[in-house]
């Protein structure tokens, strides 16, 4: 998965403001205690991280 589609899924799924603050701020214990963006920045493939903000959320199957 490019980051641009992660980016683009998570403003489809939570909106563009909520997305922005979740990816600085959320810190995400499946991805190490590391936050969307500290995960990107080491190279943490998007779509773990996908992964891991949609079980974090309970993001609908539908939607994954």
């Amino acid at each position: 998965m490019r980051i641009t589609v992660f980016r683009r899924l998570m403003a489809e799924e939570f909106g563009p403001g909520r997305a922005e603050v979740l990816a600085k701020d959320h810190v995400f214990s499946g991805l190490g205690g590391r936050t969307v963006e500290q995960a990107l920045a080491e190279g943490v493939p998007a779509k773990e991280i996908w992964r891991e903000v949609c079980l974090a959320f309970d993001v609908p199957a539908e939607r994954r």
